[in-house]
């Protein structure tokens, strides 16, 4: 059983097969991340997380704040890659992730955030999988690594974002009971996914397609 109660998957095959194409470096021409692979959990060194996503403050005007439960966190890794223009591309990806998190846990596909860092079909695919939880009557609990995060650009206002979560650690619960769903870990714990996201007007780099594969090798240990 995995973790969460849906899978993301809303790329048309042909747009599937961009997004792979791109998340393995084609798109920008920049040599530099050519050869990048999703290699898995162990990754060099040199990576770096934040402690947790339990609350996301508004890092400029506009910007919603994100909050978290105290009993759940999502974890990034890769957030630096010294170019400007990709750590924030990297950043707004990471806050389009708490903001469907932030939906499963108030109960709603209203938040202000949801609609601020999804647009276009990812924004559907995260009301779908925010209506998901809400229907189950299911939260979760614990915490979500997301490691191997990979940008590549394609000019000015596109770019591409692979990443690998582990969900190893995060569990489903209901809300009503208060039972937690203790399931072990299997592959179907990792998570592949490809992403596209375009920046706005606001200068928002916002999630408007992805897909995504669980239990991809990839993103196994």
């Amino acid at each position: 059983m995995t973790r969460r109660s849906r899978l993301l998957t809303t790329a048309t095959a042909g747009v599937t097969a961009a997004l792979l194409l791109a998340g393995c470096g084609g798109g920008d021409g920049d040599k530099s991340d050519s050869n990048d692979k999703i290699a898995g959990a162990d990754t060099g060194a040199s990576t770096s997380a934040s402690p947790s996503a339990s609350a996301s403050a508004a890092d400029s005007s506009g910007r919603p704040k994100i909050t978290f439960p105290a009993s759940a966190s999502n974890v990034f890794e890769d957030q630096k890659t010294g170019d400007a223009t990709k750590d924030a591309v990297l950043a707004d990806s990471a806050l389009s992730v708490n903001s469907m998190d932030e939906g499963i846990f108030q109960g709603s596909t209203s938040t202000k955030a949801l609609a601020f860092y999804n647009a276009d079909k990812a924004l559907g695919a995260a009301i779908t999988y925010v209506q998901g939880y809400i229907d189950k009557g299911d939260t979760w609990i614990g915490k979500t690594r997301y490691f191997d995060r990979k940008v590549t650009l394609s000019g000015a206002k596109d770019a591409y974002v692979t990443y690998c979560s582990d969900e190893s650690k995060s569990f489903l619960k209901n809300k009503k009971t208060g039972k937690v769903k203790n399931t072990p870990t299997t592959a179907d714990s990792y998570v592949l996914y490809h992403t596209k996201l375009t920046k706005n007007s606001k200068g928002v780099w916002q999630t408007t397609d992805i897909v995504s594969n669980r239990g991809d090798k990839a993103c196994q240990p």
